[in-house]
């Protein structure tokens, strides 16, 4: 037998889970472990799929450059920004 299992020690084995489980739950609890095994399976063999195919999609494109400056300009500063930081020059000195 697989993994040094002799049929005694499965049978014994079956029986304790029967008794501790019981027979209503042993079928669901097979089919649910199955059924985890299979979305593992399906899973794995995407990845290897997706790794081993190659890709025909086109490159993302970088969004286009910006034509005005990334850091405002201190004198095109609106009108209310101007005076929160020349207020805030004032308590600073």
């Amino acid at each position: 037998m697989p993994f040094g299992i002799s049929i005694w020690e499965l049978m014994i084995l079956l029986v304790v889970l029967l008794l501790i489980f019981g027979a209503k739950r042993l079928p669901e609890m097979g089919r649910s472990l199955g059924k985890g095994m299979r979305e593992f399976k399906d899973s794995v063999t995407g990845v290897e799929e997706a790794v081993s195919s190659p890709t025909t999609a086109t490159p993302a494109e970088l969004p286009s450059a910006r034509s005005e400056p990334a850091i405002p300009d201190p004198d095109e500063a609106e009108p209310d920004q101007a005076g929160a930081e020349e207020t805030e020059r004032e308590t600073v000195r």
